[in-house]
Formats: C-alpha cells, structure tokens, sequence
C-alpha cells in the first residue's frame, strides 16, 4: 500500500513504481502537471460512478465514450510516468514522450471525438479512421510494454500477426486472413476490440474500487489491518509468517497489486520472519504466496471479480459466493504450514504477550465474538427495519445510523493510544488485541457500507463502490479533528492534513490504474483477434487432440497454458486472455464428455492458474520482490512459493469434480456445514502431507492415510458415484416439468445432440443455471435465455439468445435435447466423511504416542 511502501527503501519504492505507478520522479512543472492529469482523470471517474449525471442531466455518457475518455487518460499518464527504456532518465520526461503522450491520447479519444461521424459510416473506414487507429495501435502496444511488459506486449503482436498471416500459417492453425483496413477498423473503431468488455468495466467498475483501496491506504487502514494482525497473532510460535497470511488477505481483499502488498507488508514481516528462524528463502516465498492469494480474495479479487459478471453472466453476489471458499481454505492451508514450519523448526514466538489463564484467555475471546456477532446483527435488523417502516423517511434514517455509528466508533478510537506507524523489528512489542481492533472500528465503516450496498441493497458494483469512497472521503476529512476534539486536544492542520490525505488518495488511484487501464486495452486486441479469426474454435481442436477424450489430460494442458499465458501479464488482463482463449476450451470438451462443469467454475479454474505466473519463476514479479526484501535468490524463492502454492494449485481440480466446493449444490445449513468443515480439514490434512509433519514427522503409511483421507474429504462423491450415480436420465418431453421444480439458482442438466459446423454430429452434456422459483418451466428458461420447441415426444433448441447463460454454456440451435439428468435419490455422498474421520484420528492418536514416548 502506498503509505507503507513509503517507508520501504528507496530500491524496493523504484521496484513498485516500475511496477505498478510509473518509474519517474520528475520535479517542478511536469510533476505537477502529472499530479494534476491524475487527479482530474480519478474526478471524472468519482462522477462517472456516480448517479450524480442523471439526477442532473449533465455529463451523461454512453459508454463506448466513456472508454474513450478512460484510455485516453491511461495513455496519456503511462508515456509520462513510465520511460522508455530502464537506462532512460527518470527525472524528466522528454519531448519525445509528450508528443507520444499527446498522439496517444487523441488515438484513444478518437472515437469519441468522432463519434457521430464514425455512427454514419459503419464498416467503412476511411483514410484518417485509418491512420488514427494504426498509430494508436502501435502507441498502445509501446505504452503496454512500458506499463505493462514486455510479455504483454508481445502477446499482443503475436496475435495481431495471427490476424493477417492466416492463410499462410499451417492447417490446424490457418484462417482466410484480415485486410489491414478490416483489421484496424475492428480493433479501434468498434466495441469488439480493444474497447470491448475489459476496457468497459475497467472504466466502470474497476477504478472507483481501486481508488477505494488507495483512499483506504491513505486514510490509515492498512496500516490498521497489519497491527490488528500483529496484536492477535505476533505472540503465537511462528508468529511473523501467520501475521504475513492474515495482513495480506485482509490487504488483498481490497488490493489489485500483488507486488504492493508484498512490498508494504513484506518490508515488517519478512525480516521479523528470518528473526523468528524461517531463513530468508521461506520468509520471502510465505510473504509472496500471501500475497498473490490476495488477488482471488473476494470481494475485488484483483479487480477480475468484475469482468466475471460480463463473461459468465451472473450477478456480482454470486461471484463472491462461489469465490469465497476457495480463498479462504487457500489462506487457511497457507496459515497452517507456517505453523508446521514453526513447529519443524523448533520455533519459540518472539514476542511474549500478557501471561492470562487460557480460561481467561477463552472467555475473553469468546466475549468479544459473540459480542461483534450481536452488534452485527442488531444492526442488520436496524436498518431493515427502517427500510420496512420508514418509507420514504428510511434514506435519512439510515444515514443518521451511520453517522451515530461513526462518531461512536470515532469516540473509541480516540479512547485508545494511537496505533503505531509501522512494527519495530528489531524490538517488537506485544499489543492487546481487542484495544488495538477498537482503535481503529471507524476504518471498518466504508468497508461495511461497500458489502451493505453490494450485497443487501444489491446496487451495481460501481455505484457501491461509489458510496463506499464517498464514506471514506468524509472520513478521511473528519477522523482527525474528531479524535482531536473528543481529546480535548488542539486539532490545528488536521483539516488541511485531511485534505491532502484525500487529494493524495484520489493521485495514488490514478496511478495504480495505469497499468490496469492500458493492459485491458491491449487485452482487448487478443480477444479481437480471437474474435477475427474463430481461434477459439481452432484452440478447442488442438487440446482435444492432445487430450484425446481423456478429461484429465485436457485440464492439466489448460492448466499449464494458462500458467504460460499468465507469465508477466496483470491480473485484469491475464483473466480476460485466459478466460477468452481458455474457458471455452473447457466448457466445450468437458461437454462432450459428459462432465457437468458450472461455468463459474470454469472460469475459477483457468483464472486460479493465470494468476500462478506471479509466483513462478522466473517472471514472477511478487517474488522477485520478496526476493528483494529476503536479500536472497529470486529463484530460489519462488521455487519455494511454489511448493507452498500446492495446496492451491489442486483447489481448482477439486471443485470441477465435485462443485460444492464453489457451495454449488449445497442445500441446507445442515449441508452447508458439513461442507464447511469436510474441505477446511481436507486442506489442513493436505497440508501435513506436503510438509510430511503432522504432529511429529510422518512415516511414510501416515502420510498414505492422511493422503486418502483428503481424497475422502474433497471427493467423497468419487466413491458414491461407484455405488450408485447421481444422475438418472428422463425424456426430454418432460424438461418444462423439471425445469418448473428445480431450485432457485439450481441447474437444468441436459443431453443434447447435433451437428458441428465442420459436420461431426456429437453429443454433449450441459447445465443451465435457473433463476427464481416460478410456476412456469417455460418462463425460467426462456428467462436464462433458451427456447425451447417440443416436437412430440422429441425437443429442439429454437433460439439461444446472445450473450446469456444459455449461450455462454453451451447450448447449440437446432440442436435436439435427447433427455434430461435429474437426481437421483441416492444416499448423500457424504456418508464417506466418516472413515476420513476415523483415518485422521488414527493419525493423531499414533503421532500422539510417539511424541509422548
């Protein structure tokens, strides 16, 4: 985060801005006027979030326009603040680079510009669209290989070339080609290029949550959630490295740069980690490995979680959902290796805390729980209850309680010593862990009014987002003077101090969407060739060819390609090139051979594995900067990340096998928890066997037993399925009948059989996700956009309408539906828990004997 890396050396700083913000640091004028671009670019997006523009009537924009406007700032900004070349000097920006800057940024305003003219003549560029959009191609793929990388960039060069060497490429690979005026007229002049669907909701939704985590940094809470952290867990045995794990999913939940957080968090934790006794490789590659995982944290999840929504079609609160579990057993395998490092290694924790009774110590815990939870939802049913009973009176009424509920959180704060500034690492100090989360509730405001918006009221991300940053500008302008008075202490400059907290959040916004905006731009070339060309369909030949039918084969090549893909690429624009190129591949095959893929799952599955590329050497930048920090070999440390990202890495073969893991499927709180606890003990049990130490050092049967208790655990449906399937199949005739009884948000499973466009006739296997319950089956489907036309006993497909869950799973018109999978009635799968069960505690009891002995 931006404060805390302030005080990170000025070799690691270089190391971020290269990165994520801009390599120069001119002086004077030029400085001021990047300042000012900055600020008035992260203004227009404050406005373009918000509903301000309709309720007035002025500066309303469509959105082709608004992507206009939103790449024009991005290149404008990164030929500024990022040089050419590393040996270019970083003090000044040279004519050069503001004639580029200047060209650039008409390029990408261009058709905004020129919009009504561009509306008269579609498909008919003529020599000026031309020209424009030649040079602003070759300025983008400069600006990406500055901003960006070199891999990026080249990426996209390689599939321009694709485009126009199509006939003289080989068979598998050949296509009938693109002129240069059809090829440059789709990428610049219409919305299937670079300003398609990355570039739309990097303008709309991706910024303002990125500005949110930047105003956050500069308002205090990451330096919040790093001593919350550090005063509930820095006393315990590998303390440094558990701090590590939980600073960085709180700072990743709301982060989209995993070389920041390890840099911000890296410069406190990895040397207190070596102190402890890691040894600098493991320190650099915990701090790495949290860091990355920070990136599939809901709820930003490195700001992809967005362009989920536009590709797979359901809403944001779903996304979240289904995202929510596999993070958090990522982060808590992660948590329970450190403490079997710790335990290895012999570890004592480097910080004593306050000697208490562990009765005490229960009860004390036990009451600040259950008291959050009691506050928590007394609030919840609150404000429900105004919404209820209020009327049009609620808005105002609600507002009052947040504002009560600030001040008062403000009143607690200043009742508490100040937090400190960062942790001393050479003479670490114990803190209180409650008075430390007191010291700064007012920090949990605006987080809470992004989830309430999001999640209850279920306003568009971007207007949540909206809200949530106008929270925290109130409260970046007002904590201060507030502690100060509720003090009785003189407050001078804490107004003026809030300003420019608020002034240098909206600048550090801008500047961490450079990157972001540019790489979704270019991002949107790939997807335009991929478009251009019919690539995916040629893409889902070849893996079906080196598959040959085997399902296994087929993810495990996705997998690797994805890694590849993900090498040197952000996160944003990484999921967008895997999720075009790659989630199709998936839907398709796994169709074909009758494995029932959710489409979320899809695209967790290559997104998990895009995001690999951070870790693995030897382009992943997260770890070159740990490696920076540890003072050791970057190799070497990410070869160790990547030990450690093991029991991330089989999370996404998992839940394509058994969807419960996304809590798809899951019915029942009963289930729910039963779910909850089976995948939490599976990812602890696989931990212990990659580190072969569960309580003592296992022998080699332990490490078997416990190997097939995870698979018990993660797949118990694997074994049920041996028993008795759980499908059985009706006739199609009856799909409205199933369709009308199945669950809100449960999936149809059909069986459909047609005729490819090359002329294979094939059979595929696929689900669609329904909404809410209703007394039609008709109506739901044609609601999720299939239409459906009996003919008989017989059904076809009549009508997949673009863009829905239909469409996106699969499903082909003309196509005939041959019969319907419905559940069968069989045992539940997870009867097989209990000898996994049993397996564990034979485990525990036989290591528990030996320690004793």
């Amino acid at each position: 985060m931006s404060t805390d890396i302030e005080k990170a050396p000025e070799a690691l700083q270089q190391l971020v801005a290269d990165s994520d913000t801009g390599g120069r640091k001119p002086v004077g004028l030029t400085a001021r006027i990047i300042f000012a671009v900055a600020l008035l670019w992260a203004l227009f997006q404050y406005w373009y979030a918000s509903p301000l523009p309709f309720e007035l009537g002025i500066g309303i924009l469509n959105d082709t326009e608004a992507r206009a406007i939103h790449l024009a700032f991005a290149l404008f900004l990164a030929f500024l603040a990022w040089p050419a070349f590393k040996r270019s000097l970083r003090s000044r920006v040279p004519l050069v680079d503001w004639l580029l800057a200047l060209a650039a940024a008409f390029c990408g305003a261009y058709i905004m510009l020129f919009y009504a003219e561009l509306a008269t003549r579609p498909g008919q560029p003529n020599t000026m669209d031309i020209a424009v959009g030649s040079i602003g191609i070759v300025l983008l793929l400069e600006a990406t290989r500055r901003a960006v990388g070199w891999p990026m960039a080249a990426l996209a060069v390689i599939f321009l070339a694709y485009c126009l060497l199509g006939p003289y490429l080989p068979d598998v690979l050949s296509h009938k080609g693109a002129s240069i005026n059809r090829l440059i007229s789709h990428m610049w002049l219409t919305t299937e290029g670079v300003y398609g669907i990355a570039l739309g909701v990097s303008a709309g939704t991706i910024f303002v949550y990125v500005l949110f985590g930047a105003l956050l940094d500069r308002a205090g809470g990451g330096n919040y959630m790093m001593q919350v952290s550090f005063a509930a867990l820095g006393h315990l045995r590998g303390g440094p490295a558990k701090v590590a794990v939980v600073s960085s999913a709180l700072n990743g939940m709301i982060s989209g740069s995993s070389v920041s957080n390890v840099v911000s968090g890296g410069i406190f934790t990895i040397p207190l980690m070596k102190k402890a006794g890691y040894g600098g490789v493991k320190a650099g590659a915990i701090e790495t490995m949290s860091s990355v995982n920070g990136q599939i944290m809901p709820p930003v999840m490195g700001a992809a979680a967005f362009l989920m929504v536009e590709y797979v079609g359901i809403p944001y609160a779903d996304i979240v959902k289904h995202a929510f579990l596999p993070a958090t057993l990522s982060y808590i395998g992660l948590l329970y290796i450190v403490h079997l490092e710790a335990l290895k290694l012999g570890m004592q924790p480097i910080v004593q805390a306050v000697a208490r009774p562990w009765r005490v110590r229960l009860m004390r815990n036990a009451i600040g729980i259950a008291g959050s939870i009691v506050v928590v939802c007394a609030i919840y049913y609150l404000l429900q209850a105004i919404k209820a009973f209020m009327g049009a009176a609620a808005p105002y009424a609600a507002s009052a309680v947040v504002v009560g509920l600030y001040l008062f959180s403000v009143y607690q704060a200043a009742s508490c010593p100040d937090l400190p500034e960062d942790i001393d690492i050479e003479h670490p100090q114990p803190l209180q862990t409650w008075p430390t989360v007191r010291a700064g509730l007012h920090y949990i405001m605006p987080i809470a009014v992004l989830i309430w918006c999001l999640m209850v009221e279920e306003m568009s991300p971007a207007l949540s987002a909206f809200w949530a940053v106008t929270v925290l500008v109130v409260l970046m302008l007002t904590q201060r003077p507030l502690i100060a008075g509720f003090r009785h202490a003189g407050g001078e400059g804490s107004w003026r101090q809030g300003w420019r907290s608020v002034v240098d959040g909206f600048n550090d916004g801008s500047r961490n969407m450079i990157g972001i905006g540019v790489a979704t731009a270019t991002a949107g070339i790939i997807v335009g060739a991929i478009t251009l060309t019919g690539l995916g369909l040629r893409m889902t030949e070849f893996v079906e060819f080196v598959a040959q039918g085997n399902v296994m084969v087929m993810l495990l090549f996705i997998a690797f390609v994805c890694l590849v893909l993900g090498l040197g690429v952000p996160t944003t624009a990484n999921y967008v090139l895997v999720a075009t190129l790659m989630a199709p591949v998936v839907v398709e095959l796994g169709a074909q051979s009758g494995l029932i893929i959710p489409l979320i799952a899809v695209h967790l599955f290559v997104f998990y594995y895009g995001i690999m590329g951070d870790i693995t050497p030897p382009v992943g930048l997260a770890t070159f900067a740990a490696a920076a920090i540890s003072g050791e070999d970057a190799i070497k440390t990410g070869v160790q990340g990547a030990i450690y990202a093991l029991r991330t890495v089989i999370l996404p073969f998992i839940w394509i096998f058994n969807p419960q893991l996304l809590l798809i499927n899951v019915h029942g709180t009963g289930e729910l928890i039963r779910v909850l606890l089976a995948c939490t003990l599976a990812t602890l049990m696989f931990a212990a066997v990659t580190m072969n130490w569960f309580r003592v050092k296992s022998r080699w049967w332990e490490t078997a037993l416990l190997t097939v208790a995870v698979v018990l655990l993660f797949r118990p449906d694997f074994f049920m399925d041996r028993i008795s399937p759980e499908y059985r199949q009706v006739p199609a005739s009856q799909v409205y009948d199933v369709a009308r009884d199945t669950a809100a948000d449960d999936r149809v499973v059909m069986i459909i059989h047609g005729t490819t466009i090359e002329g294979d006739d094939v059979t595929k296997t696929v689900a669609l996700q329904l909404g809410e319950m209703g007394e039609d089956g008709r109506r739901r489907l044609n609601e999720a956009g299939l239409h459906l036309v009996p003919l008989g006993d017989a059904v076809q497909i009549g009508q997949v309408k673009f863009g829905t869950r239909a469409a996106k799973s699969g499903f082909e018109q003309g196509w005939d539906v041959t019969g319907i999978q419905v559940r069968s009635d069989r045992p539940t799968a997870h009867w097989f828990y209990l000898p996994a069960l049993l397996l564990v505690a034979f485990v525990w009891w036989t290591q528990g004997r030996r320690m004793r002995r």
